[in-house]
């Protein structure tokens, strides 16, 4: 499944960006940011939780 993703140059990484401008708009960037950061920050969290707890089974 992932090998159909390939590895990304710094060319693709801003065509990406680019889209995610003209999608999003420069307004509301700041937003979209933060709201990725705050999903990472979460998923983040619940992976140490899950560990934490496995580690307690053991």
């Amino acid at each position: 499944m992932f090998g159909l993703i390939g590895n990304f140059g710094p060319w693709e990484l801003v065509l990406i960006l680019v889209i995610i401008l003209i999608i999003v708009g420069p307004g509301k960037l700041p937003q979209v940011g933060q709201s990725l950061g705050k999903a990472i920050q979460s998923f983040r969290k619940a992976k140490e939780e899950e560990f934490d707890e496995l580690d307690e089974k053991k």
